[in-house]
């Protein structure tokens, strides 16, 4: 055995959180080892919808344009649409902007869509490359790709863990301050923990519900044998071969998932059967290679009874697991990692206690619970909706069923990728870093966002002249917002957080912007929640619900000790 490596954190878990919390940890200084099983970052497409409150968290890294250059060409349309089959009759579509008209399109926007970012549609496999990329080349921060954890010891003063080589075999220690288990839903850190899954499973649908095949393909000639403009998610209705297929790269590539039927074995299928439900779908032989194909099962709503059991958390999959309608678990996954990276960051640098972390299963299980059922209700409103008999029929009760079809495949597109209220109405109510004013936050609806200042949620946004986002103007750690004629003095604030050691950037806005924080101070934490908010009379207790922020309790505002 090797002398141990040391790390303040080590992250089981290559994907999407895992990667981000390399990120999180590395921008603030903060070492970190991550280990993976794959040999690289992923081959297979996965998730493939990026919600805007994911790409705003992406823009505050500073890598939201590199993402939404990848995959898709910037022209490309971002449509949903729905047919019979591909080649064939064509159902309904909710049309979407492209990535070059949303970064323009977004800039006019308010009310539900007012964002820093709007939605991306890319492949999870570039957004994993991306991330690699950058965690890599912080200082600090360490990839192992095939690499798989042993086993682990946690105690009071930290862990440490037993990692091998996939390929040799080669053992040696790790000894961290924390654990993070982002391995997915087979978890074995969630497993060595003793936690289990509470929720929904087995659920059977028409579709998105059982056993489905997913396959990776390449087809050049598809575009040119698709009569209908082009999507980038297209699905396929009908009696015989239930799917959904989205554009990877615009060209030639395409993730091909379909609802295995009565009578598949699935443990006998080849790359042909997997080619010919794909061309079913198609409605006719369109030359295709398969690059892999896997099963996997929807109609999950899971999430783990805990999240944390002392210095050992989870995120992403191994801590809630969903059927991928809505696009939201790889979303959820990434806001788990922005809501663990600042808090671990903190503890780390000994700015806050241990018990800050305790905030970390209170915000996001809730979250979890909530985006898991959001999911859940697209998939009941998608799968548990047949087909009629007739609906390829070229007759006039064929055209009446496709009419009927179109209608509610409109109505449901609108309603599962039209969800500013999701993506932005997560809120945070009722933790003990959060500094309620007692006000109550406007209703959770999916197709609606209310904007609000309310403690707890995400800080209102607005575009500042010259196409500035309000969120460009925060700091990357803390922010205090004043508006133009509040009289506070800002040294008192520097004080009060220099006391706590806190990085607080203070942004002063024109006096027009203050109704929509309806307060002269808004303080706002490092993933862009609103912490507290108040009258300018209020700004000397601004010590005291920092230290609450920072879960450091009210004696550390007035005794740096």
């Amino acid at each position: 055995m090797t002398t141990p490596l040391t790390a303040s954190v080590l992250i089981v878990g290559g994907g999407p959180c895992g990667l981000m919390l390399a990120n999180e940890l590395g921008r603030r200084g903060v070492s970190a080892i991550l280990i993976d099983e794959k040999p690289g970052t992923a081959f297979n497409p996965q998730a493939n919808a990026t919600q805007a409150r994911t790409m705003e968290h992406y823009r505050r890294l500073g890598i939201a344009d590199e993402i939404r250059r990848a995959g898709l060409p910037a022209d490309y349309p971002t449509d949903v649409a729905y047919f019979t089959r591909y080649t064939s009759y064509e159902l309904a579509r909710f049309q979407l902007p492209s990535a070059a008209r949303a970064t323009e399109l977004v800039k006019g926007m308010s009310g539900s869509w007012s964002a820093a970012e709007l939605p991306h549609r890319v492949s999870q496999k570039y957004v994993e490359a991306i991330l690699r990329r950058h965690a890599q080349a912080l200082p600090g921060i360490t990839l192992h790709y095939g690499h798989r954890l042993v086993g682990h010891a946690a105690d009071d003063k930290g862990i440490t863990a037993e990692v091998a080589g996939v390929s040799d075999g080669a053992r040696f220690q790790v000894k961290a301050d924390f654990l993070i288990g982002a391995d997915g839903p087979r978890s074995a850190v969630r497993q060595s923990l003793g936690i289990s899954y509470g929720g929904t499973t087995g659920v059977q649908r028409d579709f998105m519900g059982g056993r489905m095949l997913a396959v990776y393909l390449r087809a050049p000639q598809f575009y040119a044998s698709v009569p209908h403009a082009q999507a980038w998610m297209y699905v396929c209705f009908n009696r015989d071969r239930r799917a959904f297929m989205a554009s990877v790269n615009g060209s030639d590539e395409f993730a091909f998932h379909t609802q295995l039927r009565p009578g598949e074995d699935e443990s006998a299928i080849t790359a042909d059967d997997a080619k010919v439900a794909f061309q079913r779908a198609c409605g006719v032989a369109i030359p295709c290679e398969v690059l892999s194909h896997l099963t996997w099962t929807a109609g999950h709503a899971l999430v783990a009874d805990s999240m944390q059991r002392g210095r050992v958390f989870l995120g992403g999959d191994a801590a809630h697991l969903f059927t991928p309608t809505g696009g939201l678990g790889y979303n959820t996954a990434i806001e788990d990692a922005v809501n663990l990276g600042w808090k671990l960051a903190s503890v780390v640098k000994g700015i806050s206690p241990l018990s800050l972390l305790d905030s970390y299963a209170a915000e996001r299980r809730p979250l979890a619970l909530r985006n898991t059922d959001y999911a859940r209700r697209f998939a009941d409103s998608l799968g548990l909706f047949a087909a009629a008999p007739e609906i390829e029929d070229a007759t006039d009760s064929g055209a009446e069923a496709r009419r009927i079809a179109g209608a509610y495949l409109d109505q449901h597109a609108r309603a599962e990728f039209n969800i500013p209220g999701i993506t932005f109405g997560g809120r945070y109510d009722g933790s003990p870093i959060i500094a309620a004013d007692g006000t109550q936050p406007p209703p959770d609806a999916a197709n609606v966002y209310v904007p609000s200042a309310c403690p707890g949620g995400r800080a209102p946004h607005a575009w500042l002249a010259q196409g500035v986002s309000l969120y460009d103007t925060f700091g990357f750690e803390w922010t205090l917002l004043r508006f133009e004629g509040c009289d506070v003095d800002e040294e008192l604030l520097h004080e009060a957080a220099g006391r706590l050691r806190a990085d607080v950037k203070v942004v002063t806005l024109p006096r027009a912007l203050r109704d929509l924080y309806e307060a002269d101070l808004a303080l706002i934490r490092p993933d862009q929640i609103v912490a507290w908010r108040g009258r300018a009379a209020q700004a000397g207790r601004l010590g005291h619900v920092l230290a609450q922020a920072l879960g450091c309790g009210p004696r550390a505002a007035i005794d740096p000790q």
